[in-house]
């Protein structure tokens, strides 16, 4: 009976949707890696994932931390989650055969991104050291999707972003699986390290 009632108490809490969204974000930026590594080809295998689980399911977890009062969460998963759903956009619309160079603005896209994400990785750094590295890696990706776009050492920045998605992707994954086991455990499984004042 003691035992119910504990379960009771651990599922009738309000969830963190943090696990959801990094979920979401570990999953998308795995597949998006994958091509920039030479593991897969195109970007229309990707598209789904973009929309879904890059831009659907961080809205949804941001919408959620909203909810909470997390103004750093909320502002976090819904600003990569509208990212991910004009990629994804572009990409249709690239697939649909409209006509320019989308690569120029994209660039000028990911730069406004990469500022974002400079002071969204500030916000982090009060955090846990897990979500900071998690920041560090997606400031690599995005100024190398910039020097993609504007043909600075093109090759180059490709192979940064692919490594930095793959970096995010791993690293979430742990953030995602140690919010909820550490949570539903109620103990440190999977720590993810306090940031030293």
């Amino acid at each position: 009976m003691e035992n119910s009632r504990n379960i009771l108490e651990i599922t009738s809490k309000q969830p963190d949707p943090s696990a959801l969204g990094l979920f979401g974000l570990a999953l998308v930026t795995l597949v998006a890696s994958s091509e920039k590594l030479g593991l897969s080809e195109g970007t229309i295998g990707i598209l789904p994932c973009a929309l879904l689980l890059g831009g659907f399911t961080q809205l949804t977890a941001g919408i959620l931390d909203y909810k909470k009062q997390n103004v750093f969460g909320g502002l976090a998963f819904i600003g990569y989650g509208m990212f991910w759903i004009t990629i994804a956009l572009t990409w249709w619309f690239i697939y649909q055969g409209y006509s320019g160079d989308f690569t120029k603005q994209l660039g000028f896209f990911y730069l406004g991104y990469f500022i974002f994400t400079i002071y969204m990785t500030i916000g982090a750094s009060i955090t846990n050291r897990v979500l900071f590295y998690i920041f560090l890696a997606i400031d690599i990706l995005f100024i190398s999707l910039v020097c993609y776009s504007f043909d600075i050492v093109p090759q180059f920045a490709k192979l940064m972003a692919g490594v930095a998605e793959l970096t995010i992707s791993i690293l979430s994954f742990y953030a995602s699986a140690a919010n909820v086991l550490n949570i539903h455990m109620q103990k440190d499984i999977l720590p993810v390290g306090k940031m030293t004042k």
